[in-house]
């Protein structure tokens, strides 16, 4: 650990976008990591200096005024309320021929949409929008794949200054509803069909559910990807459906244009995962999502006008959001829907050649898993352009670096990053500037006055505790939904540490000034007494090949104490006995400690996990336990549970 693997070089420091960006406030990036560690100090203590020249130097569209009024309270700060803004508008900024949207299916379709192009398809759109009665403030949601159709409704949406909000095709009926029925949309944008694993999947029968189960729809936008028009007859309500095309035909004397609205009003209702309940419905604000991506994007992707930028996402997470922000950019977005290891194995690879693609994001998942696979991009792709991959999701582990510097790319930056949808950005992420060190995120967020405490108000170093956020930043939510009174909001982030941010992440902040993370702290172990991270456990038992993937949990024995439980889903005609066993027991306590040695292995032929991927470790540890797990609707495979439930090797004595 903590190996440099990766340094930039003293040209592209100086031509990087936080150097300029250190020039325009007057600072000197001296010292280690070429100053960022005290440009990062200086961004806490002065963050209304900082985040009134992120405004101005990322050129947000629209009327500043007083940046922050209560600057202690957290929550209660209010930022820039003064401000007047329009999302849509600073997205749409850029004009001209140059590609916008580029979208590619499994299947190889390629769709690219100009800026001037989007720009008309976003006006078409609108037009509707009005014409159907859709005002600030109202809801319009999105059931469709990662696709030009969802950029262009919530574009088209936040104009308006309506409210967006998005579920990918692949969740459940009754997980929509749980999303979408707490939000009560006007209008539906819809897809009767998607594209995965090369089958068609007809989604009539979920989507008639889904607009019997939302009163509130005034009108349905049905879209297909069978290359022909939609079939309407599965709705019997008359003209509350039209196709994506009747919203594209052009309206009379229609010009594009831009409701600014305040700084905290409503852009996306985003959704917990709700593997605990019903999922929460987190409201951002337009103002503090635009310039906390745009801090992310500009100074800490360094990404510029032009450039190709692509995440593996689906339209259900977070990462879709903060993806298509890169508009503001003038950067290219790419799009990408369906299994990224469709046709081939390489076709993400595939995709980042053909594309030429700058920046490449995707999951911790997917870089295990293309090293699992024994892919050798270096060798088999060019990789010309690409400058900088981006994982999240879970923990990067240290072999994952080491198969990228090695097999991927020797020049390439990682940066592993972390946040989440209850922030829509980052607490840790890349630095431009600084190196990559094996196993860490690079630095902390600028302006995210990030601690990690041991104790309340004990900040710790090089040990593992809870990552918090000390002071208010602009992307903090505005509230949950209909939480009048804010109790629920307060509970989820403010209870543990009052008027401080709990995030519910188990992370070390280094001596280098990186983090490495853990997993999360509702799901840590505690054997003995002894808090330690799920992810320790995964780093070692990830390196077997005989392991396609794992879950680990801590069994409560009855006497106050816990003993670590391992599930693995093992790699095809691979069979676990006991020689196995005591390899992966070995191999655990040689480079963790004897602490984390699991004192049961099962194996499993799945493992469930959120519809954004994420192991549910605390899916599995209900059911081991005996406790209904209270949303199944927020896993992609809920069947994968009944394996867990009264297994015999869990019994205990």
């Amino acid at each position: 650990m903590h190996e440099v693997l990766w340094q930039p070089s003293a040209k592209f420091v100086a031509q990087s976008r936080i150097t300029a960006f250190a020039a325009h406030i007057g600072f000197a990036l001296e010292g280690k990591d070429n100053g960022y560690d005290a440009l990062w100090q200086w961004s806490i203590e002065n963050r209304e200096a900082f985040w009134s020249a992120v405004w101005d130097f990322t050129n947000v569209i629209g009327d500043k005024g007083t940046v922050i009024l209560g600057a202690d309270a957290m929550p209660g700060a209010d930022w820039f309320p003064e401000a007047k803004l329009n999302f849509a508008e600073n997205l749409l900024a850029h004009s001209g021929t140059q590609e916008a949207l580029v979208f590619y299916g499994e299947d190889g379709q390629r769709v690219a949409i100009s800026r001037d192009a989007l720009r008309e398809q976003v006006g078409n759109l609108q037009a509707k929008l009005v014409q159907w009665g859709v005002e600030a403030g109202d809801r319009v949601a999105a059931f469709l794949p990662n696709c030009t159709e969802a950029v262009v409704g919530m574009l088209a949406a936040s104009s308006l200054g309506a409210v967006w909000s998005s579920c990918s095709p692949d969740f459940g009926e009754r997980g929509v509803l749980d999303r979408f029925g707490q939000i009560e949309p006007k209008v539906l944008i819809a897809t009767e069909s998607y594209f995965f694993k090369g089958k068609h999947i007809d989604a009539r029968d979920k989507l008639r559910a889904i607009v019997a189960g939302l009163p509130s729809l005034e009108k349905i936008v049905l879209i297909s990807f069978l290359g022909k028009e939609p079939r309407e007859n599965w709705c019997e309500q008359q003209g509350l459906v039209c196709s994506w095309s009747e919203t594209q035909a052009p309206e009379a004397a229609n010009t594009l244009s831009f409701k600014r609205l305040p700084f905290a009003h409503p852009l996306y209702v985003m959704f917990s995962s709700g593997t605990t309940g019903q999922p929460k419905c987190i409201v951002h604000g337009q103002g503090g999502t635009l310039l906390q991506h745009r801090k992310e994007h500009v100074l800490h992707c360094d990404l510029r006008e032009g450039e190709r930028f692509f995440y593996y996402t689906t339209t259900g997470w977070m990462m879709w959001n903060w993806l298509v922000t890169g508009l503001a950019t003038g950067a290219t977005v790419v799009l990408f829907d369906g299994n990224p290891f469709h046709p081939v194995p390489t076709a993400m690879w595939d995709l980042i050649d053909r594309e030429q693609l700058h920046v490449f994001g995707t999951s911790a998942k997917y870089l295990d898993a293309c090293k699992k696979a024994n892919l050798k991009p270096a060798q088999s792709h060019q990789l010309e352009k690409l400058r900088l991959i981006l994982s999240t999701g879970s923990p990067l582990v240290a072999e994952s670096f080491d198969w990228v510097y090695q097999d991927v790319k020797a020049d390439v930056q990682l940066a592993s990053i972390t946040g989440g949808t209850d922030l829509l950005s980052c607490f840790a992420l890349g630095c431009p500037i600084a190196p990559v060190r094996r196993g860490e995120l690079q630095k902390r967020g600028l302006g995210m006055a990030v601690d990690v405490w041991q104790d309340e108000n004990q900040p710790i170093v090089d040990q593992a505790g809870e990552l918090v956020c000390t002071k208010s930043f602009p992307s903090m939510p505005t509230g949950f939904w209909n939480d009048d009174d804010g109790s629920r909001y307060f509970s989820a982030y403010f209870d543990t540490y009052p008027g401080i941010w709990r995030h519910g992440d188990w992370v070390a902040l280094t001596s280098n000034q990186g983090i490495i993370v853990y997993g999360r702290s509702d799901a840590t172990l505690n054997p003995g007494g002894v808090r330690i991270g799920t992810a320790e456990i995964y780093r070692q038992v990830e390196r077997f090949q005989e392991v396609e993937e794992a879950v680990v949990i801590g069994q409560d024995t009855g006497d106050g104490d816990q003993r670590v439980v391992l599930f693995l889903r093992l790699a095809e005609n691979v069979e676990l006995d006991q020689a196995l066993e005591d390899r992966l027991r070995r191999e655990i306590r040689e480079q963790a400690t004897p602490r984390h040695v699991p004192a049961v292995i099962c194996a499993v032929s799945d493992i469930p996990r959120t519809r954004s991927g994420k192991i549910s470790e605390i899916a599995v540890r209900d059911v081991v336990h005996g406790r209904p797990v209270k949303n199944t609707e927020a896993l992609a495979n809920p069947e994968a549970l009944e394996e867990y439930r009264e297994r015999p090797q869990l019994t205990l004595d």
